[in-house]
């Protein structure tokens, strides 16, 4: 009697709510995704070969003579591999919900984790520390997906974002964090290399600094350019939905302050005795603060009508500060080794 109940009750939903019931294969593919928890892995995944370019590349700065060249095209290939399976997922996300897989705050992670790893693809296939960067960020963002406030539930979209807009405006804002956060995380490896100077190997550092500084560049110029183009067509969304382009709401001023925060960054290297390659790296790391305010702060700690991803109000984590005063240290440290090494 249960089954038949069931089976009836099944047969009911298809033929009242046909238009919004999944098909079967929307069904099969969902529980697929589900079982592969392939978000999950490639979390750690990511980072594992994070780590494995990091190696490598410590171990071309300290013994350049070692040949690296075929353990580094491995990993690098297999890294290729997960990326098209990164790229699988989204799309069987997109699939089942029928939408854009980034319309709340777990999708936008994941999706960003994506973006993150197309900005090392592009910019960075050939650097080795750039790709360990690429890696090791995906995957950090990945593992701040799988945190218990992060919800993983395929949910109907919210009204107001039933718009192709969806797919244009937030694309590029949320895709323009991987590119800008990717700058941050190279920033941090060369404050690394700076700290960990030492006479002997001063010239070769020197180097790596400058040319994951210039991949650095590259990576934060497309991500402002993502960002500007992305708030710019937003206005054109809020005119559409809610009658005005601009109206200071949290998240359009943050994104404002974003752009103004990272055109200060690049246009600094055209000052003189502002243009340094450590000074540079520094303001990569701490101008991700603007980011995460935009991003993360608004969305959780300040009402607007940007609250699509948003979700209870969590306590900042303990780490934060440590991490914050580990970057402080960092940069002191790296400032008294380009002094005495005159690093420019």
């Amino acid at each position: 009697i249960t089954n038949k109940l069931i089976t009836d009750l099944g047969e009911y939903q298809k033929k009242v709510s046909s238009q919004i019931m999944l098909s079967d294969n929307q069904v099969s593919v969902e529980i697929t995704l589900n079982k592969s928890k392939i978000f999950n892995r490639l979390a750690f995944i990511y980072i594992l070969l994070g780590l494995v370019f990091l190696v490598l590349m410590f171990v071309q700065l300290f013994k350049p003579n070692f040949n690296i060249k075929r353990i580094f095209r491995a990993t690098r290939f297999i890294l290729y591999l997960f990326v098209v399976l990164h790229t699988l997922g989204l799309l069987a996300r997109w699939y089942v919900s029928g939408h854009a897989p980034w319309s709340n705050g777990y999708e936008s992670m994941i999706y960003i984790a994506w973006t993150s790893a197309l900005a090392g693809i592009i910019f960075t296939r050939k650097t080795i520390g750039g790709l360990a960067a690429t890696t090791i960020l995906a995957g950090v963002v990945l593992l701040i997906a799988l945190l218990s406030y992060m919800n993983p539930e395929i949910t109907p979209l919210v009204p107001v974002l039933k718009s192709y807009w969806l797919t244009i405006h937030v694309s590029l804002e949320a895709g323009s964090y991987g590119f800008l956060m990717l700058g941050a995380v190279i920033g941090i490896l060369n404050l690394l290399i700076v700290a960990s100077v030492n006479k002997t190997r001063l010239e070769n550092s020197v180097r790596t600094i400058q040319e994951l500084t210039y991949v650095s560049e590259l990576t934060i110029t497309g991500g402002l350019f993502m960002l500007s183009i992305g708030t710019f067509l937003g206005g054109i969304w809020a005119n559409e939905s809610w009658g005005r382009y601009w109206g200071w709401d949290a998240k359009e001023t943050w994104a404002l302050v974003s752009i103004l925060v990272y055109a200060i960054i690049l246009h600094m290297r055209l000052i003189p005795k502002c243009n340094g390659l450590v000074l540079y790296n520094l303001l990569t790391i701490f101008g991700l603060a603007s980011v995460i305010m935009t991003y993360y702060g608004v969305n959780y700690y300040l009402s607007g009508l940007h609250s699509y991803a948003a979700g209870d109000p969590v306590p900042i984590p303990n780490w934060v500060y440590y991490a914050v005063a580990s970057l402080i240290v960092l940069a002191t440290v790296a400032f008294y080794k380009k002094r005495k090494y005159q690093i420019h």
